[in-house]
């Protein structure tokens, strides 16, 4: 495989900086870096002009690292050795791509390798978002001995559940479309790497010419294909789970997730796990904000909520600050300030914390009672009915998703799917005071459906007084991984079952005039991939059902919401 690698140059840039020390910047690029296999993956080198030793700070990342140039310009001239690499197989590095497999050698290989660099004094932190967290949180797997610090932002705690799968679904939509995004380097790649005019200029008549040798489609993503194959959490993930490893994990780390994030739940895990098992537990902070898997405009405006400016945060400037905390010891607001902090929608204004989930936070549980939410669940009731067809889902409406701007993410109006007859619809009345709901979130239904497999999904919002419902979180359930998404467990038709579904997190104050509402359904596509409903392998099915669905809400099954109420 042709390793794409580019003559490596030189320039000098010169940055003023308002405050601090300022430094010239040099830049090296198309460094060569050898794995301990032979592979050769390709680097720039950003380097303060002058001569005494940094610390060095290193991304890997997937989306080509010549994007990566402003960002690394201006860490370099407050006085670190930056590097950013293409990972195996994308751009200008060697090798074959495949999601999460070469990532702990490779990180392991290229901290030790930026470790040495000429002008380093051996301290190395690691920073970016989404699967440039995955290369962080992979690497520190591996526990280089000079990887002292990391900053991951909005990526996940295993490669299962929270990044192909949630509770036993496939969340289509984001590796669908982040299948396809990566797809477009491999395509020319192997178109590059497979060019045989030669031999293509022989045949008549002219216009039979090749022009490109284009690779079949499952070709370009094999790794797609086993991700549907491996539908149970088996051996294949749990080679990358995270959580496994972070009492190992003995370095510091800034984590930030985004409420309105598809990696939520892992941004908060990897916090909250290395924070309970790490020897560096003292050194983890974690900052939550209104974010979605997107940028924010310079008005904080997320799907179609303006948050305010304070919801704008200069990540460069944060990994900037962190560092200068993580690996020079600067006493800053990262030395002296609270572990965690949090923005609160609804109030829109960020608050410092002492742990996550909150401490002081009461449990309440609001139960189904034919279209509303009440504070007891009503002695007997017959069961709501409704039937879930595959062939119509409910469509996403916003929420957690990535990647494309055909279906925005962030919070967006639920009203649309209020209408049809296959939703759920289960409101408070208009609350008379302030309601403060910030950590994790659940739903315990008791529902029968006449299927051997089906779904069950709930999504949260806020109702305001004009109407507007504005997501905040949703869940769902895989009938047959309810017990445990490593074995699978058909359903009996007809029978009740009481499902646990997990809504994740949300920080959100219900303002007094505003209402708490609940969906429950069975279909939230394409966000998550349909349930035929037949209970085969999601791989090769298309074969469908419908499903007659049962939601049963009395003293007998009460079904219910449970909230983090925090008093105020």
């Amino acid at each position: 495989m042709k390793s794409h690698l580019r003559v490596p140059l030189f320039a000098v840039v010169w940055v003023a900086i308002a405050t601090g020390q300022e430094y010239a910047v040099t830049s090296q690029f198309g460094v060569a870096v050898k794995m301990r296999d032979g592979v050769i993956l390709s680097a720039d080198v950003f380097r303060p002009k002058a001569d005494v030793k940094f610390p060095v700070l290193l991304q890997r990342t997937p989306y080509n690292r010549a994007g990566e140039a402003q960002g690394a310009t201006m860490l370099a001239s407050h006085g670190y050795i930056v590097v950013t690499q293409d990972t195996r197989g994308r751009f200008g590095s060697g090798g074959e791509f495949y999601p999460f497999l070469n990532e702990s050698l490779d990180g392991y290989d290229s901290v030790e390798w930026a470790a040495a660099l000429p002008g380093s004094n051996g301290k190395v932190g690691m920073f970016g978002g989404s699967y440039v967290g995955a290369t962080q949180m992979l690497a520190a797997m591996a526990k280089p001995p000079h990887l002292a610090a990391i900053f991951p932002y909005v990526t996940a705690s295993e490669y299962y559940n929270g990044w192909t799968y949630q509770s036993g679904a496939l969340m289509q939509w984001f590796t669908s479309s982040w299948s396809s995004l990566l797809a477009t380097d491999t395509l020319r790649r192997k178109v590059e790497g497979n060019l045989d005019s030669r031999a293509w200029v022989q045949p008549l008549p002219l216009s039979s010419y090749r022009t490109l040798d284009q690779p079949a489609a499952p070709a370009l993503t094999p790794y797609f294909q086993d991700w549907l194959k491996h539908e149970g959490n088996d051996e294949y993930w749990r080679r990358w789970r995270i959580s496994d490893h972070y009492a190992g994990m003995n370095i510091k780390a800034l984590h930030a997730g985004g409420w309105h994030d598809i990696f939520l739940k892992g941004s908060i895990q990897n916090y909250t796990g290395m924070r309970a098992s790490s020897q560096a537990r003292d050194g983890q902070r974690l900052l939550l904000g209104p974010w979605a898997h997107a940028e924010t405009s310079s008005a904080g405006k997320i799907g179609d909520v303006v948050f305010g400016k304070a919801a704008v945060v200069d990540l460069d400037e944060v990994a900037w600050h962190w560092f200068d905390y993580a690996l020079k010891g600067v006493q800053n607001e990262y030395a002296t300030g609270a572990p965690v902090r949090i923005f609160v929608m609804g109030e829109n204004a960020w608050r410092d914390e002492q742990e996550f989930p909150l401490k002081r936070a009461r449990t309440e549980s609001y139960y189904l009672d034919k279209g509303r939410l009440r504070s007891a669940a009503p002695p007997k009731q017959a069961p709501q009915e409704y039937d879930y067809d595959p062939a119509n889902p409910v469509p996403t409406i916003g929420g957690r998703l990535c990647c494309g701007a055909q279906i925005p993410p962030g919070p967006a109006d639920q009203r649309p799917n209020e209408g049809r007859p296959d939703v759920l619809v289960f409101s408070t009345e208009a609350l008379k005071a302030d309601l403060e709901v910030t950590g994790f979130i659940r739903m315990k239904l008791f529902a029968a459906s006449s299927a051997a497999d089906t779904d069950f999904t709930a999504l949260l919002a806020d109702v305001d007084p004009s109407g507007y419902a504005r997501f905040l979180t949703d869940g769902i359930v895989r009938a047959r991984y309810r017990n445990s998404t490593e074995k699978a467990e058909a359903l009996e038709p007809g029978k009740v079952y009481e499902f646990d579904i997990d809504l994740w997190a949300t920080s959100n104050l219900f303002k007094a005039g505003h209402q708490i509402r609940l969906y429950v359904s069975s279909s939230n596509f394409p966000r998550f991939d349909r349930n035929l409903n037949t209970g085969e392998p999601i791989s090769g099915a298309t074969r469908m059902v419908r499903a007659h669905q049962k939601i049963y809400h009395d003293a007998e099954h009460p079904s219910r919401l449970v909230l983090p109420v925090i008093p105020r």
